[in-house]
Protein backbone atom coordinates (compact mmCIF):
# COMPACT_ATOMS: atom_id res chain seq x y z
CA UNK A 1 0.00 0.00 0.00
CA UNK A 2 1.36 3.03 -1.08
CA UNK A 3 0.87 6.05 1.41
CA UNK A 4 2.47 9.13 -0.17
CA UNK A 5 3.55 10.39 -2.94
CA UNK A 6 6.30 12.45 -1.29
CA UNK A 7 10.30 11.76 -2.23
CA UNK A 8 12.15 10.34 0.98
CA UNK A 9 14.18 12.44 1.30
CA UNK A 10 11.49 15.22 2.34
CA UNK A 11 10.04 12.88 5.59
CA UNK A 12 11.74 14.23 8.90
CA UNK A 13 13.78 11.85 10.73
CA UNK A 14 12.16 9.25 12.56
CA UNK A 15 8.55 9.55 10.29
CA UNK A 16 10.17 7.51 7.53
CA UNK A 17 10.44 3.57 9.06
CA UNK A 18 7.29 2.32 10.38
CA UNK A 19 6.06 -0.80 12.39
CA UNK A 20 7.31 -3.13 13.07
CA UNK A 21 10.70 -1.57 12.60
CA UNK A 22 12.39 -4.76 11.10
CA UNK A 23 14.88 -4.86 7.89
CA UNK A 24 13.38 -8.52 6.60
CA UNK A 25 9.78 -6.60 5.75
CA UNK A 26 11.20 -3.01 5.59
CA UNK A 27 7.92 -0.99 6.16
CA UNK A 28 7.85 1.99 5.63
CA UNK A 29 5.45 5.25 5.18
CA UNK A 30 5.58 4.93 1.56
CA UNK A 31 5.19 0.95 1.66
CA UNK A 32 3.24 -0.65 4.68
CA UNK A 33 1.32 -3.87 4.93
CA UNK A 34 0.03 -6.08 4.15
CA UNK A 35 -1.34 -6.63 7.60
CA UNK A 36 -3.58 -8.75 8.80
CA UNK A 37 -5.30 -7.26 12.36
CA UNK A 38 -6.85 -9.99 14.39
CA UNK A 39 -10.02 -10.97 16.18
CA UNK A 40 -10.00 -12.48 19.71
CA UNK A 41 -9.85 -16.19 18.48
CA UNK A 42 -8.29 -15.81 15.56
CA UNK A 43 -5.40 -18.34 14.95
CA UNK A 44 -1.93 -17.55 13.27
CA UNK A 45 0.85 -19.71 11.69
CA UNK A 46 4.17 -17.79 12.93
CA UNK A 47 6.38 -18.00 10.41
CA UNK A 48 9.42 -15.78 10.39
CA UNK A 49 6.96 -12.90 9.13
CA UNK A 50 4.05 -13.22 11.20
CA UNK A 51 6.54 -13.99 14.40
CA UNK A 52 8.29 -10.48 13.26
CA UNK A 53 4.90 -8.39 13.20
CA UNK A 54 2.77 -9.93 16.02
CA UNK A 55 5.51 -11.17 18.70
CA UNK A 56 5.44 -7.68 20.33
CA UNK A 57 1.42 -8.36 20.89
CA UNK A 58 1.49 -11.89 22.04
CA UNK A 59 4.37 -10.77 24.73
CA UNK A 60 1.46 -8.79 25.77
CA UNK A 61 -1.34 -11.10 25.80
CA UNK A 62 1.14 -13.44 27.94
CA UNK A 63 2.50 -11.23 30.01
CA UNK A 64 6.30 -11.96 29.74
CA UNK A 65 9.18 -11.78 26.61
CA UNK A 66 9.58 -14.54 23.86
CA UNK A 67 12.58 -14.79 22.63
CA UNK A 68 13.55 -15.34 18.47
CA UNK A 69 16.05 -18.19 17.99
CA UNK A 70 16.94 -19.67 14.47
CA UNK A 71 14.08 -17.90 12.73
CA UNK A 72 11.60 -19.23 15.33
CA UNK A 73 9.98 -18.01 18.05
CA UNK A 74 10.26 -19.11 21.19
CA UNK A 75 8.24 -19.46 24.40
CA UNK A 76 10.47 -20.38 27.56
CA UNK A 77 12.73 -21.95 24.78
CA UNK A 78 10.20 -24.37 23.06
CA UNK A 79 8.81 -23.19 19.59
CA UNK A 80 5.91 -21.40 19.22
CA UNK A 81 4.73 -22.96 15.77
CA UNK A 82 1.39 -20.94 16.11
CA UNK A 83 -0.99 -18.74 18.41
CA UNK A 84 -4.73 -17.73 19.27
CA UNK A 85 -5.24 -13.86 20.32
CA UNK A 86 -7.17 -13.72 22.98
CA UNK A 87 -8.08 -10.12 22.21
CA UNK A 88 -9.45 -7.97 19.04
CA UNK A 89 -7.25 -5.86 18.19
CA UNK A 90 -7.58 -2.44 15.65
CA UNK A 91 -5.32 0.09 13.42
CA UNK A 92 -5.76 3.53 14.59
CA UNK A 93 -4.68 5.98 11.74
CA UNK A 94 -4.38 9.72 12.50
CA UNK A 95 -5.74 12.25 9.39
CA UNK A 96 -2.01 13.41 8.83
CA UNK A 97 -0.87 10.27 6.39
CA UNK A 98 2.71 11.73 6.29
CA UNK A 99 3.26 12.24 9.84
CA UNK A 100 0.46 10.80 12.42
CA UNK A 101 1.52 8.99 15.38
CA UNK A 102 -0.66 6.01 15.12
CA UNK A 103 -0.83 2.58 14.15
CA UNK A 104 1.78 2.40 11.49
CA UNK A 105 4.39 3.56 14.37
CA UNK A 106 3.13 2.15 17.62
CA UNK A 107 1.11 -0.95 16.13
CA UNK A 108 -2.16 -2.36 17.01
CA UNK A 109 -4.36 -1.12 19.85
CA UNK A 110 -5.83 -4.13 22.07
CA UNK A 111 -9.95 -3.73 22.54
CA UNK A 112 -9.82 -2.81 26.20
CA UNK A 113 -7.61 -0.05 25.75
CA UNK A 114 -10.59 1.61 23.72
CA UNK A 115 -12.37 3.68 25.82
CA UNK A 116 -14.74 5.60 24.14
CA UNK A 117 -16.06 6.49 20.33
CA UNK A 118 -15.43 10.34 18.59
CA UNK A 119 -18.69 11.58 18.09
CA UNK A 120 -17.91 15.22 17.29
CA UNK A 121 -15.54 17.23 14.75
CA UNK A 122 -14.05 20.25 17.51
CA UNK A 123 -11.85 21.95 15.39
CA UNK A 124 -10.99 21.53 11.53
CA UNK A 125 -7.80 23.31 10.16
CA UNK A 126 -6.70 23.61 6.56
CA UNK A 127 -3.38 22.51 6.90
CA UNK A 128 -1.97 24.71 3.63
CA UNK A 129 -3.51 28.04 4.84
CA UNK A 130 -4.40 27.70 8.75
CA UNK A 131 -7.99 28.42 7.80
CA UNK A 132 -10.75 26.85 10.17
CA UNK A 133 -12.75 24.48 7.60
CA UNK A 134 -16.56 26.10 9.32
CA UNK A 135 -18.16 23.81 7.45
CA UNK A 136 -16.84 20.90 9.43
CA UNK A 137 -16.80 22.62 12.81
CA UNK A 138 -18.79 21.27 15.97
CA UNK A 139 -20.14 19.00 13.19
CA UNK A 140 -21.35 15.32 14.79
CA UNK A 141 -19.95 12.13 13.77
CA UNK A 142 -22.04 9.53 12.63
Amino acid sequence: LALSDKPIELFPKGVYHTFPSDALLNWNIKNFGPLYIPRKRDRIILDRTNALIYKKIIEWEKGYPLSFENDTLRDNGKPLLNYMFSHSYYFMGGDKVENSQDSRYWGLLPDDLIVGKAWLIWKSVDPHTNNFKWKRFMKSID
